[in-house]
């Protein structure tokens, strides 16, 4: 279950409510996000008796009555774990007595066997906890029908339908009324289905987020599942950076210590031994390794009552969303201000006797109308002017922004990406330099020893140990069974042995098997003493262990140039200790440089002979600081790892973009140099710093210095976590939008620095996992180049979109507000306007906003962090549509009566003819010109149109809705049937949409962003806004 960020008065008033308060608990973790979760709204009266239980889904179970065939029950389970009651332990004989009781081996865990599991969740529970319900669709509707404008024209609606009975009777007088009735609540509809589908796409990403694998120990092999699928008395092996994922006891660890401040509000880091042995669900590993017995799973743990008892929130906000809100509200007021005057000017001229009905005759007279009529006709001018603000009001912009980010997050997942942080998706848009690591995400993580150098001499195949004394053969596997966080399941018969942990350790294992190394046999003819487990910023790891009642040898391996540094002396073929003389060393120096330039990373292996008297006592074993210096050499291996095929498109894609991939990697600056080279980062094979630069180097630089050295930096060798983390500090504030990849526990920090962190999905740990804003599930740099897509595609979408909508906005607008003050009335009746406005808003959102990514968003430099939403290219085309659309719709509401010749027709009929085909003629100018959005900026619109059969179908469904409306629904919408001539003629105006965008899109733009322009004459503001740009901020600016 993943730790999501929770605020600390809910984990305050639940730990409270669970008994967690007991124990000193102080209030909840402070993560990258501020609370996701909606403050403890109420609490689910959990009682401490397994009486009920329940999976996430909320589905019950049958209680456990009795152990079921296990030694222990449920509830003594729960409160072992859950009080840490190391007395009840030791009356259960012990770890080795709980795992016999739970019919456990602690080596090789449970059988495996699906009845065993099944028994195992029968008897104990799943790994699963209640959620809450997510909201029915009933409560989406509910929050649509909040909408002011959408309330004020259901009243009016209702003061329509009833005025219209009373004057005109029930038969004809309840059509305007009904009408406007029906299609308010059809924009409820559309409005609530939409919202509805978008929180069901998102509950589902995130319980995909919530689905962590990890491995267990079932019948003596390690396998990956499912957390969920985790069950009582798994055994689960757990390294530096894994998240404990049930409660449990440690069955046996090395310098293993657990972060449990998710728990319990103290930062203060616990180490976990055979006298505390007790972990909670939730927790992170700090330090060292070890295994866990499970003892409680789901709502039986701590941690399942704690996110049982949250109701989550996912009312994040983007940047874009924020950007957008600014834009709408701006619009809505210019909306607003035209609605108002043109309410005034419709009343002024209704009670003057200026507005004339169909036929020519005044609508009002003065002392001749009754009271009904004269308000009928007054709310007939209010609801025109509220729906005017309706129209004007782009509701459609944030559902825009939630369209394509749920269409893009599920498009993601099956390009291997899973978003965390919405905000991110667009925010990659932007990104102009990549930090990318190299093992795993430019290579394929498949590594093999290659080469190998021991006693002194190079051994040819790297597993021929003919020349080596068995001492020394002896030694160095005895080194590489000891001092590994890796394991081996050595099956019975023929079959091969599994070999499991992180790549190098698989390499060095492998390897160590064709040495003839027995795993199992090897560890067991010594005992580990203390354990210094594999750390980043030393790059080495080591491991002492006792041989006999006094002989201890202390077994280091790392980075071959700095394990030289630490040596005095090596080992010969024949098991002689020899002195490590300049020469000797020079010797070794060469060796590596040699691997280093054929792409191998360097691992060298050393000891150092011990007296069991130079250790510590057991009780103060736990702060021994193995000794470092003074080792003795016993070889080195080259270890190749492939680069992964299509590594090399992808980087000469993002040069194309704009984007700068950047290699930040702990190999040497040699094997560095020739995997950039060989992935095509580097192209010259001579550069040198700062192009290429050490860790170390760039570290002891000024900030103003690596500020200026940052930008030129393409490869960072033999870096640690923190050099990253000043990378990125540097770039960013050169003004770059930094996306970086990590997999580490200490990667944590630059993960959380950058403006999109990466995290790798295979060989991440759960603490980078959480502190990035993307998972690539595959750890391969060409998923990161597709969510650079997806991030542009986002971006762009939305524009798409805008220029639809205020082609719309703008067109609509300046015709109701000409209409109404030179004639009184206006061509677009209310029912119309919200046609429109449905075509526009929720359908114009699903045709744009699902526009899938093409290779033409990779060809463009990114997005700047000032550059406005709306861009020149957006004005110029979105102008020459709106200004087309008025100049058409204006003429033919001022002389659509002679162009149509319609003169003599009756005066009545003639009038609703015009209006109807004007209406048409504007419907079918947003279909046309919802094909220009789609290409703002090529000239070919119909690119790529076979790929998107959501806006084929929305073109389609709009165009039959019309026709149905024209020629079927009249009654309604106020309009009549058109003539098949008059369909003609309004596509053919429609259709001048097309070949004039193609004109327009010839007009040139300036570079120089229109709101620069209008700026230039005001220094202060643009220089608070270069203030802003230069200050780093970490998301878009809201401009």
């Amino acid at each position: 279950m993943e730790a999501s960020s929770s605020c600390p008065e809910c984990i305050k008033a639940i730990q409270v409510h669970i008994g967690l308060e007991k124990r000193g608990a102080k209030g909840g973790s402070h993560k990258k996000n501020s609370c996701t979760s909606s403050c403890y709204q109420g609490r689910i009266p959990f009682q401490r008796s397994s009486s009920s239980r329940y999976d996430y889904k909320g589905r019950t179970r049958a209680h456990a009555d009795g152990a079921l065939g296990f030694g222990i029950k449920e509830d003594q389970l729960t409160a072992l774990t859950r009080d840490h009651n190391y007395s009840a332990l030791q009356q259960y004989e012990g770890i080795s007595g709980l795992a016999n009781m739970l019919k456990t081996d602690t080596d090789k865990g449970i059988s495996g066997e699906e009845s065993d599991i099944d028994a195992r969740k029968n008897a104990f529970g799943s790994n699963t906890y209640p959620r809450k319900k997510g909201r029915s669709f009933l409560a989406f509707v509910w929050d649509a029908c909040k909408d002011l404008t959408l309330i004020i024209l259901m009243v009016a609606a209702a003061v329509s339908l009833a005025l219209g009975i009373y004057t005109e009777g029930i038969k004809e007088g309840w059509y305007d009324g009904a009408s406007i009735g029906f299609a308010v609540l059809l924009v409820i509809f559309v409005t609530a289905t939409s919202d509805y589908k978008q929180s069901l796409q998102f509950q589902n990403l995130n319980e995909e987020k919530q689905n962590i694998q990890l491995e267990v120990v079932r019948g003596g092999r390690r396998i990956k599942v499912s957390i969920f699928d985790l069950v009582v008395g798994d055994v689960v092996p757990l390294k530096i950076g894994d998240q404990v994922p049930a409660d449990g006891v440690l069955i046996s660890g090395h310098s293993f210590s657990i972060d449990e401040s998710s728990m319990t509000g103290e930062s203060k880091i616990v180490n976990k031994d055979q006298k505390s042995p007790f972990m909670m669900s939730g927790c992170k590993v700090a330090d060292g390794y070890g295994t866990m017995l499970v003892t409680a799973v789901g709502i039986n743990t701590e941690w399942g009552l704690l996110m049982a008892s949250i109701s989550e929130d996912s009312g994040e906000e983007t940047p874009l969303q924020v950007r957008l809100n600014g834009v709408a509200t701006f619009i809505g007021i210019i909306g607003l201000s035209v609605a108002v005057a043109v309410l005034v000017v419709l009343l002024a001229r209704y009670f003057t006797g200026h507005t004339y009905n169909p036929d020519g005759s005044p609508q009002y007279v003065k002392g001749k109308m009754g009271v009904g009529e004269t308000i009928r006709g007054v709310v007939k001018i209010f609801t025109v002017a509220v729906t005017i603000v309706v129209v004007a009001v782009p509701e459609g912009l944030p559902l825009a922004v939630t369209l394509t980010l749920a269409f893009s997050m599920r498009k993601m997942m099956r390009d291997k990406a899973l978003v965390r942080r919405l905000s991110a998706c667009e925010t990659m848009g932007s990104a102009t330099t990549i930090c990318s690591d190299k093992t795993g995400t430019l290579t394929l993580n498949q590594m093999t020893v290659v080469e190998a150098y021991f006693g002194g001499e190079k051994m040819d195949p790297p597993d021929n140990t003919q020349k080596l004394s068995a001492a020394v053969s002896t030694m160095i596997i005895e080194g590489i069974a000891q001092n590994t966080s890796g394991s081996i399941f050595e099956p019975e018969g023929d079959q091969a042995p599994e070999v499991t942990g992180s790549p190098t350790e698989k390499a060095i294992l492998s390897w160590g098997l064709q040495l003839g190394m027995k795993f199992s046999e090897t560890r067991s003819k010594s005992s580990i003493l203390q354990v210094f487990p594999f750390n980043s910023e030393k790059k080495r790891g080591g491991v002492a262990v006792q041989l006999g009642d006094s002989e201890v040898h202390v077994y280091w391996k790392g980075a071959a140039e700095l394990i030289l540094q630490s040596c005095t002396s090596w080992i010969g073929t024949d098991g002689s200790k020899q002195s490590m003389t300049p020469e000797k060393v020079g010797e070794f120096k060469k060796f590596i440089e040699d691997m280093a330039v054929a792409s191998l990373r360097c691992v060298a292996f050393a000891y150092r002979p011990c007296e069991m008297s130079d250790v510590p006592k057991e009780d103060q074993r736990a702060d021994w600081v193995l000794p470092e210096d003074n080792l003795i050499m016993l070889g080195i291996v080259g270890i190749k790892d492939p680069c992964r095929p299509g590594v090399q498109d992808s980087i000469r894609l993002c040069a194309a973009a704009g984007i700068k991939v950047r290699m930040v990697t702990g190999d040497n600056l040699q094997t560095a140099r020739a995997i950039a080279l060989e992935c095509g980062i580097l192209t010259d094979p001579n550069v040198s710093e700062p192009t290429i630069i050490e860790g170390k180097t760039f570290r002891e630089l000024s900030d103003l210095e690596r500020e200026e050295v940052a930008d030129k930096i393409s490869v960072m060798g033999r870096s640690s976590p923190n050099d990253k983390l000043l990378l990125v500090k540097a770039l960013r504030n050169r003004g770059h939008v930094v996306a970086v990849t990590g997999d580490g526990t200490n990667d944590a920090p630059a993960l959380h620095e950058a403006d999109i962190g990466l995290s790798m999905g295979i060989q991440g740990t759960e603490v980078a996992k959480e502190s990035s804003d993307i998972i690539i599930l595959d750890d391969n740099f060409a998923t990161l180049v597709r969510v650079v897509r997806w991030g542009r595609s986002v971006y762009a979408n939305i524009q798409k979109f805008i220029q639809f909508q205020l082609t719309v906005n703008v067109a609509a607008l300046i015709i109701n507000v000409v209409s109404a003050v030179s004639s009184g009335d206006v061509p677009l009746n209310a029912v119309q306007l919200l046609w429109v406005n449905l075509i526009m808003d929720t359908l114009g959102a699903l045709a744009l906003a699902t526009e899938p990514p093409n290779n033409h968003l990779m060809q463009r430099p990114p997005v700047g962090r000032r550059e406005p939403l709306i861009t020149n290219i957006m004005w110029r085309n979105l102008l020459i549509m709106a200004f087309y659309q008025v100049a058409i719709l204006l003429t033919l509401t001022f002389k659509g009566l002679s162009l149509l010749r319609l003169e003599h027709d009756n005066p009545a009929h003639a009038e609703i003819l015009k209006n109807t085909f004007i209406f048409n003629t504007f419907v079918l100018c947003q279909v046309f010109s919802e094909f220009n959005a789609r290409k703002p900026d090529e000239l070919n619109i119909f690119k790529g149109i076979a790929g998107n059969k959501l806006f084929i179908a929305i073109i389609a469904i709009t165009v039959v809705l019309q026709v149905l409306i024209i020629e079927f629904l009249g009654k309604f919408t106020t309009t009549v049937r058109l003539s098949w001539q008059l369909w003609l003629v309004s596509i053919g105006l429609a259709f001048i949409s097309w070949p004039l965008a193609l004109v327009g899109k010839l007009i040139p733009v300036p570079d120089r962003p229109l709101l620069d322009m209008f700026t230039c004459c005001c220094p202060g503001k643009k220089e608070a806004d270069d203030g802003k740009e230069d200050s780093g901020v970490k998301n878009i600016e809201v401009v």
